[in-house]
């Protein structure tokens, strides 16, 4: 399992601070005769949510540690800005059953942060109820947001996010990107994130990268759904009567999902930054 202290041990090179957040250029590692990465190319701006997808052994993994900085690539570079705080929520975390911990205290391994800090943290991603409850007795999706949670306490202006919606049911998988999307409006932090869930990734994301030892394909997700490199990889995987909708971010969300900024012209309605599905 990565560990939150663990991200800040590299030192990479580092964009000036009106550029990208992070970057990979000519990205490369070879592990004995395996070449896991070929020549990745990649960027995160700030306030853009950016998708990784690919098929099994494609190299994800293995990606989010060389820009984490947990490993050094064999071969090209990963450039942040200066200072870039990464918030990371991992795709599990196992706590022993018979530990006795709430959901305060486990916020609390990673520092020392107020009651109300950790309470305000939970509230934002809607598990407020949960502050002194046993971490073995929440729910897989109430464990998620948990993670998501223990994840903004760094304030972060990079949010890394390992397969969000691991464990949670197909109800819950689009309320958790639907809140990653509103946070992102909040903050204006950009989102990285890895997921199979592909129908509903595709359609929270700003820019997708799919990804197979090298970048197959890229670009915004109704460009790279009739790529011939994705539907190489994945087919048609766009349940019947689901289309992919393109969100404009011309204006922010509170943490209900409603509209609290709007620049856009009079009249036009917002269906909010969420996965959206269009049945025929």
């Amino acid at each position: 399992m990565l560990t939150l202290p663990a991200l800040f041990r590299s030192r990479p090179d580092t964009f000036p601070s009106h550029g990208p957040l992070l970057a990979a250029e000519r990205v490369a590692m070879v592990v004995g005769d395996r070449r896991i990465l070929d020549g990745v190319d990649m960027q995160v701006e700030p306030g853009q949510i950016v998708t990784l997808i690919g098929p099994n052994g494609a190299g994800k993994t293995t990606l989010l540690k060389v820009l984490l900085g947990l490993v050094s690539p064999t071969g090209g570079q990963v450039l942040r800005q200066p200072g870039l705080r990464i918030g990371y929520m991992p795709q599990r975390i196992q706590v022993d059953e018979i530990l006795p911990i709430t959901v305060r205290r486990f916020l609390g391994l990673g520092g020392r942060f107020p009651k109300d800090r950790l309470a305000r943290v939970l509230a934002e991603v809607g598990c407020a109820h949960l502050l002194e409850q046993p971490v073995q007795s929440v729910s897989g999706g109430e464990m998620q947001r948990i993670l998501l949670a223990r994840a903004l306490l760094r304030e972060p202006r990079l949010l890394v996010l390992d397969e969000p919606a691991q464990g949670v049911d197909v109800a819950g998988q689009g309320e958790v990107f639907q809140l990653i999307a509103r946070l992102r409006d909040r903050y204006g932090c950009g989102v990285l994130m890895v997921s199979h869930e592909l129908h509903l990734v595709m359609a929270a994301a700003d820019s997708v990268i799919c990804l197979n030892q090298h970048v197959c394909c890229t670009g915004k997700p109704d460009v790279v759904s009739r790529d011939p490199a994705y539907l190489k990889l994945f087919g048609k995987t766009m349940p019947a009567g689901m289309a992919l909708y393109t969100h404009h971010h011309d204006h922010r969300h509170d943490l209900h999902g409603d509209v609290v900024e709007f620049d856009g012209p009079p009249g036009r309605g917002c269906p909010g930054a969420e996965a959206h599905r269009h049945h025929g």
